[in-house]
C-alpha cells in the first residue's frame, strides 16, 4: 500500500466512529427534549415493558454516564443513565425499550445473543492482544507469530458482527412493545426509530473499522508469503 493509500485508510477509520458518534448524539440530543404523549420516565417505561412481558425477576437501576445505559445478563439487570432513567422524553423512551429488548433476548435465548455471550473470553483477549502478537511478530520475523495474532483477532470482528443481529433485534422488539402496549402512538413511531436507527450506527461503524483491520493485516501478510 502506498502512502496516500495509508492514510486514506486511517483517515476512515478516524471518519467513520467519529461520524457515528456525532449522528447518535445530535439525534439524541435533538429527541431528549421532545417528550412522549404518555409523559413516562424511561424507567417506567422499562418496567411496564418487562412487567408485560413476564420479566418480573428483571430489575432497573440507575448508572452514571451519558448513555451509558445497558442490560447486564448475569445479574438480570437493565440499567439506565439517570437522562434515561429519569427522562419523559422520545429519546428516554427509546433507549429504554432497547435495553428491555436485550433482557426479552435473554430471557427466550436469543441464539445470537447466545452465541456473542459464548465469543465474549475469546473476543475480549483478542481485542486487547491480537495487536500486540501481530506486531511483535513482526518484529521478531516470525509468520506463524502474525497468523496467531490474525485468528485471535477474527474472533473479536465476529463479535462485532454477531453484535449487530443482536442489536438490531433489540430495536425491532422494542419498537413492537412500544406501538404494541401503547406506551407511543402512532404519530410518534416515526421519531422513536430514528433515536433507535441512529444508535446502530455506532455498531455498524464498530464492525466496519473492525473488518476493515483484519482484512489489511490478512493482505500484509499474505503479501509476505
Amino acid at each position: 500500500m502506498s502512502l496516500g493509500t495509508y492514510l486514506i485508510y486511517f483517515a476512515l477509520l478516524l471518519i467513520i466512529p467519529f461520524w457515528a458518534q456525532s449522528r447518535v448524539k445530535s439525534t439524541y440530543n435533538k429527541y431528549s427534549r421532545i417528550p412522549t404523549s404518555t409523559q413516562m420516565t424511561g424507567a417506567q417505561v422499562a418496567r411496564r415493558i418487562l412487567d408485560d412481558n413476564g420479566l418480573y425477576d428483571v430489575q432497573i437501576e440507575e448508572v452514571k454516564g451519558v448513555l451509558s445505559d445497558h442490560y447486564d445478563p448475569r445479574k438480570k439487570v437493565v440499567r439506565l443513565s439517570s437522562g434515561i432513567y429519569h427522562g419523559r422524553s422520545m429519546a428516554a423512551t427509546a433507549v429504554a425499550a432497547h435495553e428491555v429488548g436485550h433482557a426479552i433476548q435473554h430471557a427466550e435465548e436469543y441464539a445470537f445473543l447466545k452465541f456473542r455471550t459464548a465469543l465474549v473470553p475469546t473476543a475480549s483477549f483478542g481485542s486487547s492482544s491480537a495487536i500486540f502478537i501481530i506486531l511483535a511478530g513482526f518484529i521478531f520475523n516470525m509468520s506463524g507469530l502474525i497468523l496467531l495474532g490474525i485468528i485471535f483477532m477474527s474472533f473479536a470482528v465476529l463479535f462485532q458482527l454477531v453484535t449487530l443481529p443482536v442489536e438490531f433485534n433489540a430495536s425491532s422488539r422494542a419498537m413492537t412493545q412500544l406501538v404494541s402496549i401503547g406506551i407511543i402512538q402512532n404519530n410518534e413511531e416515526r421519531e422513536t426509530k430514528k433515536v433507535l436507527d441512529a444508535a446502530a450506527l455506532t455498531y455498524v461503524a464498530a464492525a466496519l473499522v473492525a473488518v476493515a483491520e483484519l482484512l489489511r493485516f490478512i493482505l500484509i501478510f499474505a503479501g509476505r508469503e
